[in-house]
């Protein structure tokens, strides 16, 4: 029997498990017709398991252990729960909380998370419809949380969907936390393992006055209240890519003081399809096109886009020509902390023990314009999670002011401890006014 011969048995068999109890009934018709037609879609589905890795978890949505779906999102947070339980053994009550983006099953994997999670005995906050990636960061520490997770593949195509872990600071988990939560994961060897009943009374919404507290919070940050004034009508066109940014990025810059705001109708709707785009991806210049085509006939002066759970933002301003130009995320992020650290000089706010923070692939041009204002620059490795270890290990030393990554990725303030497209379009919007 040849190699290959033994593995497309072993992966008949894996997928015939798939086709009894306790799995649900959809799920065994789809996996007894990918038998019947023994395919390609049959390989990918069950060759292996889908990996949980430092990152969390992101793939294809479809039955199957090498896929997202109810069953290996149950797996996963088995596991995490386990971990947690383990960590935090000396609390009377621990507690997490959930966030989702608008993609598709978003709502359905945060629901089945919530459910495994509280028939583990712990406490789930739950946002009550989808939210930026940010948010979750920062409930995490305004509730007291003891870990939190995210539903959101970013911006992978419509097909992806995944889930990112936060630790008790907010941050995306990292050593010694991410291996050892794959390692608790990876003893969960089945569906029968998992509690998917939950217990609803320990599972709470979270909602409205969470965004209030998060946009007081953001708003604090503002450096010119006065200017904002007077430039207050300047005309901005943001667009979410049919993500989570739709509701939260324009009551920011209205809470902030901006007037002139324009959404682009085609891409308003959450839509886990993404309609209107190849890719809900504002690093791409093809994301922005209909933002910019608005920004063109309403004579607006900025465009920004977020990508779907809101922690990326991409932007474009009217050049020289008055055409608009798109910028790359070194180019906005060179602005914003230009803008950012100039300001806090000319207040008065620098006392010696502030630092910002860079990706190694981002921009030197950061350091250069930190050292300007006499100001530490620190290099993290790649990944805004070690952004807000850095954060976390200065806490009570040293003041964090402002970070970025080439990848769009911005932070001011360390109220969030992870990228913040929110807070970074409301930033935009001011240095544009000044």
């Amino acid at each position: 029997m040849t190699t290959t011969t033994k593995t497309s048995e072993k992966i008949r068999k894996d997928a015939a498990v798939w086709t009894l109890d306790p799995f649900d009934k959809e799920t065994k018709v789809q996996v007894n017709k990918m038998l019947d037609e023994g395919k390609d879609e049959l390989v990918e589905s069950f060759y292996k398991n889908l990996e949980f890795g430092t990152g969390g978890l992101r793939g294809i949505m479809g039955p199957g252990t090498n896929r997202v779906n109810k069953y290996t999102i149950g797996m996963v947070t088995q596991g995490l729960s386990n971990y947690i339980r383990i960590n935090f053994q000396h609390l009377k009550e621990i507690s997490v909380a959930i966030a989702y983006d608008s993609r598709n099953n978003s709502k359905y994997f945060a629901e089945i998370a919530a459910k495994v999670f509280s028939s583990n005995g712990i406490k789930v906050f739950v946002f009550q419809s989808l939210r930026p990636t940010p948010e979750l960061s920062f409930a995490i520490r305004e509730l007291g949380c003891q870990s939190g997770i995210v539903i959101t593949a970013s911006h992978n195509p419509k097909e992806y969907n995944g889930y990112k872990v936060y630790w008790d600071d907010g941050a995306q988990v990292i050593s010694p936390h991410d291996t050892s939560i794959i390692a608790e994961v990876s003893k969960i060897k089945g569906i029968k393992e998992v509690d998917f009943n939950g217990r609803p009374e320990i599972i709470e919404e979270i909602g409205a006055e969470m965004d209030n507290s998060y946009l007081n919070k953001l708003l604090s940050l503002s450096l010119h209240p006065e200017i904002i004034q007077q430039q207050k009508d300047i005309g901005i066109v943001f667009t979410p890519i049919h993500g989570t940014g739709v509701h939260l990025v324009p009551a920011a810059l209205k809470k902030f003081g901006f007037t002139n705001i324009y959404s682009v109708p085609e891409q308003n709707e959450p839509d886990g399809n993404f309609p209107s785009v190849h890719s809900p991806n504002p690093e791409e210049k093809a994301a922005l096109d209909l933002a910019i085509k608005r920004a063109a006939s309403v004579g607006a002066d900025l465009v920004m886009a977020t990508d779907p759970d809101a922690d990326r933002v991409g932007i474009a301003v009217r050049g020289k020509n008055n055409e608009f130009v798109l910028l790359n995320g070194n180019q906005t992020g060179a602005i914003l902390l230009y803008y950012v650290l100039s300001q806090w000089s000319s207040l008065g706010k620098l006392k010696g023990n502030e630092f910002i923070a860079k990706t190694i692939v981002t921009s030197s041009l950061f350091s250069e314009i930190a050292s300007h204002y006499s100001v530490k620059t620190y290099e993290v490795l790649t990944g805004f999670k070690y952004i807000a270890d850095l954060i976390r290990k200065k806490e009570g030393t040293e003041v964090f002011i402002i970070g970025g990554e080439e990848s769009y990725g911005y932070l001011a303030g360390d109220c969030v401890r992870d990228k913040d497209a929110v807070l970074a379009c409301a930033l935009i919007a001011e240095a544009a006014a000044w």
